[in-house]
């Protein structure tokens, strides 16, 4: 399986890196993509990476929440780290309009400058979107030549998904899916997207699946989600699709290969 979201620069892993990346090997999680939301947590993703070639890479952008740190320095800086072979994505780029932590026209900036840094580069689009459809739909229209994209984290409505399927994306899923009482919508949305245009992630530390088992979880702190867990987010999806894990895990990691550019 291939975790294509995870925030390992994130404080609560200081302390365990090297155990966590083990425990996620030994459950079948063979490739990570560590997540870049700001100039600096994307250079820090980057240098961990380069420590784990073929297991790790990272993603080079700036998150809705930290648009307001963009400056006129950090488009270039984050061009130079695409041109890194480990470095397969822009993003996570987008809109989040329902916490409002950057200011709207500021994210809307944001995301534009880094949709035209994927035009340049081509290197696929790690894309978040939360409470902006609408327009963050049409930001995307008015650019030609995007290269192709993951909808990250999604846990929008079955109409929004049936927008970005019909635009190319893929859809990833995170453990918000076994939430049956916050999310059971998206049941509903996981039997309706095709498997070959799924990808799987944990988004740790967040997201925690509500489907592991108590005594599998971090004894320090049993709310911290780690890639580890990944197969359980296949296993939900496996269940709502009445098919084998197996085959959730083998489609999601061809997915994964055919959308990044990932070593064998």
């Amino acid at each position: 399986m291939i975790d294509i979201g995870l925030n390992l620069t994130n404080r609560q892993f200081a302390h365990d890196q090297e155990e966590l990346l083990y425990r996620a090997e030994e459950a079948g999680v063979t490739q990570m993509i560590l997540t870049g939301t700001s100039l600096r947590s994307s250079k820090e993703s980057f240098a961990l990476a380069k420590g784990y070639p073929t297991l790790l890479y990272s993603t080079a952008g700036v998150h809705p929440h930290d648009a307001k740190t963009m400056n006129e320095q950090t488009i270039p800086q984050l061009s130079t780290l695409l041109k890194e072979k480990q470095v397969v994505a822009v993003g996570e780029c987008g809109l989040d309009f329902d916490r409002d932590f950057s200011p709207r026209p500021v994210q809307e900036q944001c995301f534009r400058a880094q949709l035209a840094l994927a035009q340049e580069v081509q290197k696929p689009l790690f894309l978040h979107e939360r409470a902006a459809f609408d327009r963050f739909v049409g930001i995307l229209k008015d650019y030609t030549n995007l290269p192709k994209g993951v909808v990250h984290c999604f846990t929008g409505s079955l109409s929004e998904v049936k927008t970005y399927l019909e635009a190319g994306y893929y859809i990833g899923f995170t453990g918000a899916i076994s939430d049956t009482r916050r999310f059971a919508f998206l049941e509903e949305v996981v039997r309706y997207v095709p498997l070959e245009r799924m990808l799987i992630e944990t988004d740790a530390p967040f997201m925690l699946p509500k489907n592991i088992p108590a005594h599998q979880l971090n004894p320090r702190d049993k709310r911290r989600n780690e890639p580890a867990f990944l197969p359980y987010v296949a296993q939900s999806i496996a269940h709502f699709k009445k098919i084998s894990v197996k085959e959730v895990a083998e489609t999601t990691t061809k997915n994964a290969k055919e959308l990044f550019p990932l070593s064998e």
